[in-house]
């Protein structure tokens, strides 16, 4: 499967793969950013992409980043249907309580990960058929 990928801006870095087979395509900062502790910031990549049908493109976090500085993203996984054409753009949050956090172009942001997707037809039932789990919800499993 090919991922179109459209370069927005003159300086935006084509998504890529850090080893051959890893799921995620590793997103690039195109512009720079510092962000505060505790603070949110929207990341633009400089470029677009064509999700295939059928598909949608998750945008999730990169573990190093969390992990050395407590980068998170907001509304994680990001999602990107097949019909969006414009420019990826990462929403981070700075967990961190005391540092900010400094983001350069060509910095790694995030990760693109695509996923097959089932277009289900909402119908509305009168009621829904039994299962094992019931109603449970959180912490309905233990501990």
């Amino acid at each position: 499967m090919q991922l179109p990928v459209v370069k927005l801006k003159d300086e935006a870095q084509v998504p890529s793969r850090a080893h051959e087979g890893d799921a995620g395509l590793d997103l690039y900062a195109c512009e720079a950013a510092h962000i505060g502790p505790g603070e949110r910031w929207g990341v633009g990549t400089g470029v677009g992409v064509e999700i295939p049908e059928g598909h949608a493109g998750l945008v999730l976090p990169r573990s190093g980043l969390a992990r050395e500085h407590g980068i998170a993203l907001v509304n994680a996984p990001g999602l990107i249907d097949s019909g969006y054409r414009g420019e990826l753009r990462v929403l981070l949050l700075n967990t961190d309580p005391a540092e900010t956090f400094r983001i350069e172009p060509g910095d790694r942001i995030a990760q693109l990960v695509l996923t097959p997707i089932a277009l289900a037809e909402p119908v509305e039932a009168a009621a829904l058929t039994e299962s094992a789990r019931g109603e449970g919800g959180f912490g309905s499993s233990g501990r």
